[in-house]
């Protein structure tokens, strides 16, 4: 699990939204009447009245094609205190995964959401993990309170895409070249 939070996104990290393949976007066990858009497009986002829900049980697949080959930074979801998600596992280009398949992958990383988490703020993932992202399966597992409703207000991704310069990481990371 990542401990380490980010308290502000790296200058050059951004909003990867405007690189989602929003033809090939799916979310398996949402509610018809509050679906993944709510949680992910922007301007549904901010708007704390719309979320994202589960319908038969706790647990939602989000399945998130990019347009182009991204490289993952850091993700904010944003919950209600009870009903926010728990345990989220992430996948980097696993396609077609499904709830009766999804525990016989290794995630890419693993978060443990904590109250602080679910005001939406970010956690740094395993970088190296997902450096050439051409999609994102999110596995939301379970909530905070145990609960059989998941509620998912917000959900960002911070990365950036292209090539990275290796000598401008080696000095973000404290390093001396």
């Amino acid at each position: 699990m990542s401990a380490e939070s980010a308290t502000a996104i790296q200058r050059n990290q951004a909003d990867l939204l405007d690189f989602i393949d929003w033809t090939g976007v799916e979310c398996l066990n949402q509610s018809t009447s509050q679906s993944l858009a709510n949680a992910l497009k922007q301007g549904y986002r901010e708007d704390d009245g719309l979320h994202l829900e589960s319908d038969a049980d706790e647990q939602l697949l989000i399945y998130i094609p990019f347009t182009q080959v991204i490289k993952l930074h850091s993700i904010a979801i944003k919950g209600p205190e009870e009903e926010g998600p728990k345990t989220v596992k992430l996948f980097s280009n696993k396609e077609h995964m499904g709830f009766s398949n999804v525990n016989d992958f290794p995630p890419s990383d693993t978060v443990a959401l904590s109250s602080d988490n679910l005001k939406g703020k970010p956690i740094v993932l395993k970088y190296v993990k997902f450096q050439n992202v051409r999609s994102l399966t999110i596995f939301i597992e379970d909530n905070q309170s145990g609960s059989e409703i998941t509620k998912v207000q917000k959900i960002v991704l911070y990365g950036s895409t292209g090539k990275t310069n290796m000598a401008s990481w080696f000095v973000m990371q404290g390093g001396n070249h």
